[in-house]
């Protein structure tokens, strides 16, 4: 595994510190008027979701992790446990349910999504960053309000809410940022 100092620490990169695998999340770099500079970062355990903050000075030497990522397509739940499969060995991996948080009701049948694997261990699951979704609940579409710029309410069909603009209707499909939760553009 390659070392890295402690100030080329960025978020996303996965470390092993302290005997497990972590997440840097947040990292700012400090240069206080007296001392030397250091990273203080955020971290959250990949394997029981803990989280940690951390200092790192410049000298410090930390183990950069790569993680190998395989695209695997989601089978069904059992149980708060997600079965996905992958596409080319038919291997079954299963994950927590609350490792995708907020995102786990964009997750459908059959949907194809990263799975990342440090030495065949599954830790970590990312959804595509565009789904389509059908509006099952809106404002009906008024003429003429398509030059202001506004939003309305829509209900989605997995449950979640978002804001669209005024000319889209029900039952018409949308695509959604995964990311950040929003209507991104008719589908």
């Amino acid at each position: 595994m390659p070392k890295i100092n402690g100030n080329e620490i960025r978020p996303g990169n996965v470390l092993e510190h302290n005997g497990g695998l972590w997440a840097a999340v947040k990292v700012d770099h400090v240069k206080p008027g007296k001392g030397g500079a250091f990273a203080q970062v955020e971290m959250k355990n990949l394997r029981n979701g803990s989280k940690l903050n951390e200092r790192f000075r410049s000298a410090d030497k930390v183990e950069r992790v790569r993680l190998d990522q395989r695209d695997m397509q989601f089978l069904f739940e059992t149980d708060g446990m997600l079965t996905f499969m992958d596409t080319e060995t038919y291997e079954q991996v299963e994950l927590p349910a609350d490792i995708l948080g907020e995102r786990r009701p964009f997750l459908q049948d059959g949907m194809t999504i990263l799975v990342e694997f440090h030495d065949s261990e599954a830790l970590n699951a990312t959804l595509p960053q565009k789904v389509t979704c059908r509006i099952v609940e809106t404002e009906p579409v008024v003429k003429g309000q398509t030059a202001a710029n506004s939003f309305k309410p829509a209900l989605l069909d997995c449950g979640i809410r978002v804001s669209v603009p005024p000319f889209v209707g029900q039952d018409e499909d949308i695509i959604v940022n995964t990311e950040t939760m929003e209507y991104s553009e008719r589908a």
